[in-house]
């Protein structure tokens, strides 16, 4: 084995056990370094200088592709330096990119979304209440696939598998819960996962994302911003959303604070006699 090869093994361990990020995650950066490497082919990329990985990053015009390569390879030279391969350890400034606004759905667009498929069937039992479990959980899809039955009780779901691996309660609402207990008892399958497929395995990720396509016309990560989006549109505090999140920064939460602010606007608006 190379030494580059040695020191990816020792930086997956460190992402995996000091840094506690998602396996996808880690791939993720792994794939990103391996395609560094690559650029410079014989090249010990321990003695590059900047210069030589500014000319490694112009080959990304789009900046959150540069940002997501730069991020990789920072925290590859930061865990580089404290293990001492490296003397010195490169930390280059990430790029502005300007911020998405959040992509939601309000709550009867996703009833209208739903409101045809055959709950009678495993398959459409199934993808009704999951649609609905990720609207009402506001959770990720990947904490939502690795959800166990025994997670869901008395109304609030366990997620056990967070980002970080921390745990979180949420409570779901009823309608939510009454969708995932028909679709398990249409399923008969026993499995200790909610989420199967016609087989009775585990559901995939590309499988939830069909779904959701297939019914709302998007991914699964909108129903988490609608969860969000609906939560503040109802009055919910900030601090509230982002322990329902799951979000170690409220920094993070604010993002939907653009929709409060447009609701606002609106009401002004509508209402106002000067609007």
């Amino acid at each position: 084995m190379s030494r580059g090869e040695n020191l990816f093994t020792a930086f997956q361990e460190y992402l995996y056990i000091n840094k506690a990020l998602e396996p996808n995650t880690i791939k993720s950066y792994l794939s990103d370094l391996r395609q560094f490497q690559t650029f410079f082919k014989k090249q010990d990329i321990l003695k590059l200088q900047t210069t030589d990985i500014f000319e490694f990053l112009t080959q990304f015009e789009n900046k959150r592709t540069l940002n997501r390569k730069l991020s990789s390879i920072n925290t590859f030279y930061d865990f580089c330096h404290k293990l001492e391969f490296a003397q010195t350890n490169i930390n280059i400034p990430m790029a502005k990119v300007p911020k998405n606004l959040p992509k939601y759905l309000s709550y009867e667009e996703i009833l209208e979304g739903i409101k045809d498929i055959n709950t009678s069937s495993f398959l459409g039992a199934r993808d009704y209440a999951l649609i609905l479990f990720l609207y009402a959980s506001g959770c990720r899809v990947s904490e939502a696939l690795m959800a166990k039955r025994e997670d869901l009780n008395n109304g609030w779901l366990k997620i056990r598998f967070g980002k970080g691996e921390k745990e979180r309660m949420v409570p779901i609402a009823p309608i939510a819960i009454e969708a995932v207990e028909s679709y398990l008892k249409v399923a008969s399958i026993q499995s200790e996962y909610i989420w199967l497929n016609y087989r009775g395995e585990q559901l995939s990720r590309i499988s939830a994302f069909k779904i959701t396509k297939s019914y709302l016309g998007v991914s699964p990560h909108v129903l988490r911003h609608s969860f969000a989006s609906s939560l503040i549109l109802g009055g919910a505090d900030l601090r509230v959303v982002q322990e329902l999140l799951g979000h170690s920064s409220l920094e993070t939460t604010q993002i939907y604070t653009h929709i409060q602010q447009e609701n606002l606007a609106q009401t002004i608006n509508s209402y106002h006699p000067l609007a």
